[in-house]
């Protein structure tokens, strides 16, 4: 096929004589290749012409919330045709697409959906997202983990969103007032030990009268202290690809849910859990945070608390640290996630959807989530934008490149969840974590032995 040939049939694209099922299935039956396609689609971009409102679902609050209205109202503010509305749906697990289902099902879901990636494979296997691929669209722009994490079955069903990295924030003057030099946390001397961390916090830790923490140190599994930061920084894998099996009870993974397990008992697990777990429900209000309020002074968090902090607590002298480690001498090990639209079966309005997602998750979109959330880009070649990450956002950019991320499964929701139960009864002392782990494994081999082989790359987010 000629180029006047195959311009012609983007023109029909964009005049809608063609839906882009279409465009594909002629331009493939025409021979031309995959990429000469995505070229032309990227060329002549197809723009909605009918006067429709895209439904964006996102269960994002807060700061978050407003961000990404940030980008869709320059989306908006560019389009000819259609615009796109924000619709805020209640807070939830990052697994719980309850809400999603029900709508689908009753033909009454959103045009959009904001979906945590590393569950996108498990929502495609089961048919709940519409396959992009057939669409045109392309996944060459984004680092290789996002991408890896969009696509099931050689199939794209996301465009990525953002990205993150994880470490440790601290409270430089709590740690002053129990008499540590905050210096010593400083991420140019490298990462402290785990069980520094826990010396550190044993002198902070305050109770009131009734025996409750009015302060304390550190909560391991406050905010996203997970089951994977812990199994990632010990080492541990949790994915064996040979067997085609979770691993969750890789010894370093059992070992990582022991120090968890030991930290919180011996300073009461239910004192524990009272002190945190208000704060860590979806929907929690952040100006309660313990950490922006100056009662908790060390946490595992991410980037995106850099445009937060200001916000709910301007003055407070904070430090970022690389994520502790298990023994002097260990490489410190972050991991990252992020999140993606996808469009979900019996949308109505896919064209303009997917127009709109190419830009809100394009180079357009991520550069303003970028400056405005503090989180990291999907988009390639705008990590190497110097620009986008000024001071200790810089940190973040510069860890990523070795950055593990969750191996993206066909039941990666499921193993989530799991994973979340037997994180949550180790640090209630509710069990051995060996055992916890190993009932996580039995629940989500059952499921995953209909999807072998899988091949997936974990671990590599900019490879």
């Amino acid at each position: 096929m000629g180029n006047e040939a195959l311009r012609d049939l983007v023109g029909q694209l964009r005049g809608r004589k063609l839906n882009r099922r279409q465009f594909m299935t002629r331009a493939a039956a025409a021979g031309v290749s995959a990429t000469a396609i995505s070229g032309a689609l990227r060329s002549f971009p197809t723009r909605a012409q009918s006067a429709v409102e895209v439904q964006f679902w996102t269960t994002f609050s807060a700061n978050d919330l407003a961000n990404v209205q940030a980008v869709v109202d320059a989306y908006n503010a560019q389009a000819s045709g259609s615009t796109v509305k924000v619709v805020q749906v209640p807070p939830a697990q990052v697994t719980d697409v309850t809400k999603l289902l029900t709508a689908v099902r009753g033909g009454t879901g959103p045009d959009m959906y904001h979906l945590d990636r590393f569950i996108v494979a498990q929502n495609a296997a089961t048919g709940v997202l519409q396959d992009l691929s057939s669409m045109g669209a392309d996944l060459s722009p984004y680092i290789s983990f996002a991408k890896e994490e969009a696509t099931f079955d050689g199939k794209a069903y996301a465009l990525p969103f953002d990205t993150d990295a994880r470490a440790l924030y601290y409270n430089k003057k709590m740690i002053s007032a129990a008499g540590f030099d905050p210096a010593e946390l400083d991420s140019s001397k490298g990462p402290i030990t785990w069980d520094r961390v826990a010396e550190i916090a044993a002198k902070i830790d305050q109770k009131d009268s009734n025996g409750n923490y009015s302060q304390m140190g550190f909560v391991p599994w406050d905010n996203q202290g997970w089951h994977y930061t812990y199994g990632f920084s010990w080492g541990g894998k949790f994915f064996d690809q040979a067997a085609c099996e979770v691993s969750p009870t890789d010894t370093p993974i059992v070992a990582a849910f022991q120090w968890v397990q030991d930290y919180c008992n011996n300073l009461g697990a239910d004192k524990v859990s009272a002190f945190a777990n208000a704060q860590n429900l979806p929907g929690a209000n952040p100006s309660e945070n313990t950490f922006y309020t100056e009662k908790l002074a060390m946490t595992v968090t991410g980037d995106w608390q850099i445009a937060s902090i200001p916000q709910y607590n301007a003055n407070l002298d904070y430090g970022i640290a690389w994520m502790p480690v298990p023994k002097a001498g260990d490489n410190s090990v972050t991991w990252a996630g992020g999140w993606s639209a996808v469009i979900p079966q019996g949308a109505k309005h896919v064209e303009e959807a997917l127009t709109a997602m190419q830009f809100i998750c394009g180079e357009a979109g991520q550069r303003i989530y970028t400056q405005k959330s503090a989180h990291l880009p999907t988009w390639q070649s705008l990590l190497s934008d110097k620009e986008l990450f000024a001071g200790a956002h810089s940190f973040f950019s510069e860890i990523l490149p070795s950055a593990k991320n969750r191996p993206p499964l066909p039941v990666g929701a499921k193993y989530w969840d799991e994973l979340t139960v037997a994180w949550q009864k180790t640090y209630l002392d509710q069990g051995k974590p060996e055992d916890l782990l190993k009932d996580a494994k039995d629940h989500v081999d059952a499921d995953l032995k209909q999807y072998c082989p899988i091949t997936i790359e974990e671990g590599t987010p900019t490879a």
